[in-house]
């Protein structure tokens, strides 16, 4: 269980895999991304994730004072990849503390390639 919260009609329990799902979701939304990397690369080589093994792509910590977000992404060739970490992280942020209430800390976005 990666965070809840307490409301005036009871609590809530989210898992890591539903924030992720949301975090994934919400990263294939924004411009010049081509897909989610699998955080899980052995020999390095990381491979581009379907839209229904999203969360593959995100590593979550809970804290005290909120989330910890890793990001793992492809993205592709010609864009600016400043541009679009940044779009990223305002969009997971404003999508995850709107969705569900629990606040992000941090959020780090890992560029495991290019594609053309």
């Amino acid at each position: 269980m990666k965070g809840n919260v307490i409301t005036e009609h009871g609590n809530i329990f989210y898992t890591e895999e539903v924030i992720a799902n949301i975090v994934g979701l919400a990263t294939m939304e924004c411009y010049g991304v081509v897909g989610m990397a699998s955080k899980n690369a052995t020999d390095g080589l990381w491979e581009l994730l379907r839209k229904e093994n999203l969360n593959k792509g995100v590593k979550i910590q809970a804290k005290e004072e909120g989330l910890y977000i890793e990001v793992f992404i492809i993205v592709e060739y010609g864009t600016k990849i400043s541009v679009i970490a940044n779009n990223i992280i305002q969009k997971v942020r404003y999508t995850v503390e709107n969705l569900t209430g629990l606040k992000v800390s941090t959020l780090t976005v890992n560029v495991q390639g290019i594609r053309v």
